[in-house]
């Protein structure tokens, strides 16, 4: 006899001692135990104490009247026949009712197959998502009417489960037939067993997900363009990021079109009023579907019944399905756009315009064809408008940033010296290079400061920061060291006095508020100072925070020189030191900033080493020389500005220069001006007498009359006649206006009338006046 009976009606069937037989599908439902639990068991472990109700697996009691009956055969009492006596409306005389309605009316799309993937039955959701009947799928295998690479996974999920027991969930995204676009749908599979777990069937259950995954693949796509646009401060690139996000994941094909003061760097206008020409930047179709189109950065002219015009007058996104009427006028005034999307078979577009704070920089226009079936909808024009506008941002910081670093690198060339090539001192080339891409220019610089005596000064810095404030900040350190070299300061007093400019214009920021709570540019900054003597051919140099100079002899051996250095400008009060050394002709001294050194891969004494290297080099010229260096040290990607200053010495000839010692009498006065005429006579300057003794007698009298001590007088020949009184003296003589009845106070007058400059300087033993006079004067 079989232990189920197959019914759903509850029935429990005993022996005569009240153990219990059999059973129907009906009561395991209803009471919840497994055959193997019941079979062979008490009948009254079915009821509760009392025997008034059914008990339920868990314990509790059954909402149904147990009804007992004994079963008599041939006038023998055999066994017992226990059935339920349900409540109106919730028996099993309504089950097969209930279940039904629950199965067919149910919203989500259930289909039941064998265990090989055979369809058995389909609710009508199921069969209203797979675009057929229910007796078009019964009995036939899923993809024997569902056809594709998404279905067919289905069908192997469903064996797997019928195979294993075990559910499984997961998404798929196919087109059914008769639908004109993929949907994704979420599908759970799962085995239908019996009480043994023997897998009889599988249902599965599939829900339209695709409103949620349009969603998702919307703000997935928005997401990435938060990530990727602006990673560089390019327009260009800029634009080519914008398009690489957008192609293939929203539209088939891309083109990013800007207005030219947008790509230059240039202020913006207003709006359009009419057609617009605009810049193509961007051009990126899917491979295989979209022609090339326009060439990037070719001029575009869009007529005004052009999708770009349209949106770029309204200020928002235009959709378009084709055909379109609008569409059709645009494409009668503008051929070229007309035959492209024609023979891409383009079938909807959306044009977004690029702006910020509600004035125009371009516009992006972007197409569909059939790689992708599914036309543009209003939700995508919400997805554009986002894009467009995290990208409007981006482009308006590089358009920015390009024009600011414009200004700034304008500003700073302006404020470099345009230095010559030759100086009676030293031979000279530079060059100054900007940081590379999106970098902002630095406040790297260099100077050659002719000075009295036929002497130069040598100077390079880095200012801290970048932009347009870096660069201003080193023309005000640039003014403020030519200005102290003016004053003929030798290095170390130079450093300090522009360390006390620093440190005087940072307190001066900070109380009025000046810098915006931000440390001024010109603090920390670096500077190297070096005075180089031709007459005695020495070079005095002090640094404050600077990488040391490399000296090459002239038998083109290269090494660092052991310069003291001292702290940065404006963060220390610490003294700065100079060093004095002796270069004989034709050495070359390298002047440089760390941009030249300095990279994230290698050790700053490797790159030294490196640039040692090279000036051991031989060139023909400075010029040849400051190029190869540049050539080996530098790459294409700069991510600092580099100055570099190089200078060969020269010694002036003994024959170009006089000295004497004078005594302190007045008679020695006419002894000297002997000497300087006969030098002059030598030289072959008898026009330049005259004059010559006038100013000789005013500056050696001035000297022995105020300034005492050891005497002396220095002439050089150069491209002026220079005179050079030393004494000890540390009062600095000043130019006056006689009276008419002064006896005394026109000497320096008439000097200052002879000469085309004069002026004083100190040294550790005194001071120098000295004058400058033109060889015809």
């Amino acid at each position: 006899m079989n232990e189920v009976i197959d019914t759903t009606t509850p029935v429990v069937v005993a022996d005569s001692d009240g153990t219990v037989t059999c059973w129907s599908h009906g009561a395991r439902s209803l009471l919840g135990f497994a055959t193997g639990e019941v079979v062979g068991g008490p009948l009254d472990s079915l009821l509760t104490a009392g025997g008034m109700a059914f008990r339920h697996r868990d314990g509790s009691p059954v909402d149904a009247t147990p009804l007992v009956s004994p079963l008599v055969l041939h006038g023998r009492h055999v066994g017992y026949l226990l059935t339920a006596a349900q409540e109106a409306g919730t028996g099993h005389r309504d089950h097969d009712r209930l279940l039904t309605w629950a199965f067919y009316q149910n919203p989500v799309a259930i289909g039941i197959t064998d265990p090989e993937g055979r369809q058995l039955r389909a609710n009508p959701a199921m069969t209203r998502a797979g675009g057929l009947t229910e007796a078009d799928m019964r009995g036939r295998f899923v993809t024997e009417f569902l056809t594709g690479p998404g279905f067919s996974e289905i069908t192997r999920q469903l064996v797997r489960v019928a195979e294993t027991g075990v559910s499984e969930s997961t998404e798929a995204y196919v087109r059914a037939p008769g639908e004109p676009r993929a949907h994704a749908w979420a599908v759970d599979v799962f085995p239908l067993t019996d009480e043994e777990g023997r897998v009889h069937a599988v249902e599965t259950c599939i829900r339209d997900l695709s409103e949620l995954h349009g969603s998702r693949n919307r703000m997935a796509l928005i997401n990435e363009a938060r990530e990727h646009l602006g990673m560089s401060l390019d327009v260009a690139g800029t634009a080519r990021e914008l398009a690489e996000v957008i192609v293939p994941r929203f539209a088939d094909g891309v083109a990013v079109d800007l207005l030219d003061q947008v790509v230059d760097g240039e202020v913006l206008t207003a709006a359009p009023v009419g057609p617009v020409a605009l810049r193509r930047v961007a051009f990126l179709p899917h491979s295989g579907t979209l022609s090339s189109g326009l060439a990037p950065s070719e001029l575009v002219a869009h007529p005004a019944s052009s999708l770009v015009t349209a949106c770029l007058l309204s200020g928002k996104p235009e959709l378009r399905i084709l055909p379109d009427p609008a569409v059709s006028r645009w494409f009668e005034e503008d051929p070229a756009h007309t035959e492209q999307l024609q023979r891409d078979g383009v079938h909807s577009l959306i044009a977004v315009p690029l702006q910020v704070r509600g004035v125009p920089l371009g516009a992006v226009l972007l197409v569909r064809n059939a790689r992708t079936p599914e036309l543009f909808t209003p939700d995508d024009l919400t997805v554009g408008a986002d894009l467009a506008a995290r990208a409007a941002v981006c482009l308006e910081n590089a358009r920015r940033f390009r024009r600011e670093r414009g200004i700034a690198l304008g500003l700073q060339r302006t404020l470099l010296p345009h230095i010559p090539g030759s100086h009676p001192a030293v031979e000279t080339a530079a060059r100054y290079l900007p940081a590379s891409g999106d970098v902002e220019t630095g406040g790297d610089w260099f100077d050659v400061i002719p000075l009295p005596g036929a002497r130069v000064g040598l100077v390079v810095g880095d200012v801290v920061g970048h932009g347009i404030t870096a660069a201003a900040t080193m023309g005000r350190l640039r003014t403020a060291v030519r200005t102290l070299a003016d004053i003929d300061l030798p290095p170390d007093e130079l450093l300090t006095h522009l360390d006390d400019i620093v440190s005087n214009t940072a307190d001066t920021d900070a109380a009025t508020g000046g810098g915006l709570g931000e440390m001024p540019g010109d603090v920390g900054a670096t500077c190297l100072y070096a005075v180089y003597d031709p007459v005695a051919g020495t070079c005095a140099l002090a640094a404050a925070g600077h990488l040391p100079p490399i000296l090459v002899s002239p038998k083109g051996k290269a090494h660092l020189i052991d310069v003291p250095v001292g702290p940065p400008l404006g963060l220390s009060s610490l003294p700065f030191e100079s060093t004095e050394i002796a270069l004989p002709e034709g050495s070359v001294l390298a002047l440089f900033t760390d941009g030249l050194v300095e990279t994230r891969d290698q050790d700053i004494d490797t790159r030294l080493e490196q640039l040692r290297g090279v000036l051991n080099r031989s060139a023909t010229s400075l010029d040849d020389l400051s190029d190869t260096i540049l050539d080996a040290l530098l790459s294409t990607e700069r991510t600092d500005d580099v100055a570099l200053l190089l200078a060969r010495t020269r010694l002036l000839d003994r024959t170009q220069v006089g000295r004497w010692d004078v005594q302190a009498d007045p008679s020695a006065v006419g002894d000297i001006r002997r000497c300087v005429c006969e030098q002059l006579s030598e030289w072959g300057l008898e026009e330049s007498t005259f004059s010559a003794e006038l100013i000789v007698s005013e500056l050696v009298t001035n000297a022995i009359r105020y300034g005492g001590g050891a005497i002396r007088l220095q002439l050089i020949k150069d491209d002026t006649l220079i005179y050079e009184v030393w004494d000890s003296s540390t009062t600095t003589p000043h130019l006056r206006r006689a009276q008419l009845s002064d006896e005394g106070g026109r000497g320096l007058f008439l000097v200052a009338q002879l000469t085309q400059r004069w002026g004083t300087r100190y040294t550790r033993d005194g001071k120098v006046v000295w004058a400058e006079q033109s060889h015809l004067a």
